[in-house]
């Protein structure tokens, strides 16, 4: 049994971690860092509480830390952890920029201790769903992948600390993690990034609207999200040489585990059929230029498949289900973005030395 320490009990370690570390065997939530409140112990009956993470940390037998605070205490309390001789999962970004994440690869090195950054959305419905279709060559070829995540925000929470401005990135951070994660782990790293990134809402203090396209030799991805979509876009639009690919809303976890931050069966990461993507694909063999439109049943969601992956990693039966040089690309990618908008013009990648071999 691996017991686990988790730092912060917010809507990151109450929504997302603490369910998910519960419902992995092999996996104990044993404590939590809560600098006031209780709601961890009313939540989880007889678990540590503590009132920070140096405290936390004198307790040897946790062997994971996962961080899941505000994202300007990523670094140093990822970098604490990993000098007290512990494994790391923290939540994304992992840092404000690649830099601050190479140093933290270095530490890990240092310490042979795992730095594993929480890129959840791999264990999408959905995405699982477009990985499925895209290894079986359903739509031949891919010339443009649209990958959108749009939300009807248009009046900023200035007292949280997401959009208080104390935080840098905002939405691009944010979501963009995601998005630029999932589209690397598709097609790789990009020959050239262009992007327009902007601030949209009135009385808005950051970024909350972004365009990004990655630019391949045979394809252009874009990625994009923004707080004033009353209408949101389809989640994916995949256009390939045999046919088309349209996914509309969401992956229910996230919902799921907000009402009620349980993972509970059966059904779990299952979306209704009213939902399901469709594919419209030129029969096999024929060159007529019909089409056959059909619903794709999807591959369930599963956010206890990263942490499953993290016990076996620490066990040593399988690399890390997220490697920390994923984190650092991409930053990078969106550092590129960044000077893209600014220079209103596509950046060439130039990839420097990575800080770590996989």
């Amino acid at each position: 049994m691996i017991r686990v320490g988790l730092v912060g009990f917010g809507l990151a370690g109450r929504v997302f971690h603490a369910p998910m570390i519960a419902a992995v065997d092999g996996l104990e939530l044993a404590a939590v860092v809560e600098r006031s409140a209780h709601h961890a112990e009313a939540a989880y009956p007889g678990i540590a509480t503590y009132p920070s993470l140096e405290a936390m940390l004198g307790d040897a037998t946790l062997e994971l830390i996962v961080v899941a605070t505000p994202d300007n205490w990523h670094v140093p309390q990822s970098f604490e952890a990993l000098k007290a001789d512990r494994h790391v999962v923290v939540d994304k970004p992992v840092a404000a920029t690649s830099r601050e994440i190479g140093g933290l690869i270095a530490a890990s090195l240092q310490t042979g201790k795992f730095l594993i950054p929480f890129h959840n959305r791999r264990w999408d419905s959905d995405f699982r769903t477009l990985q499925k279709l895209l290894h079986e060559q359903k739509l031949g070829r891919i010339v443009s992948l649209e990958s959108t995540f749009d939300r009807w925000r248009p009046h900023p929470k200035l007292a949280a600390w997401r959009e208080d401005g104390s935080t840098t990135g905002g939405t691009l951070l944010d979501l963009g993690t995601h998005l630029v994660d999932q589209a690397l782990v598709l097609f790789g790293l990009p020959e050239a990034v262009g992007a327009e990134i902007a601030t949209e809402r009135e009385s808005s203090v950051t970024v909350d609207s972004f365009t990004i396209r990655l630019y391949y030799s045979r394809q252009v991805i874009t990625l994009g999200a923004n707080c004033l979509a009353a209408q949101p876009r389809p989640r994916y639009r995949v256009r390939g040489t045999r046919g088309n690919f349209v996914k509309w809303g969401l992956d229910p976890q996230e919902a799921r585990l907000r009402e009620n931050p349980r993972v509970i069966e059966p059904g779990w990461g299952m979306e209704p059929a009213s939902v399901w993507g469709t594919l419209a694909v030129e029969p096999e063999g024929e060159q007529s230029g019909s089409m056959v439109t059909y619903p794709v049943k999807p591959v369930p969601g599963d956010y206890r498949l990263f942490y499953a992956g993290v016990r076996d990693a620490i066990l040593g039966k399988t690399p890390p289900p997220v490697l920390a040089n994923d984190a650092w690309r991409v930053a990078r990618v969106l550092e590129l973005a960044v000077e893209s908008s600014a220079k209103r013009a596509a950046i060439t990648c130039d990839w420097p030395q990575e800080p770590q071999a996989d």
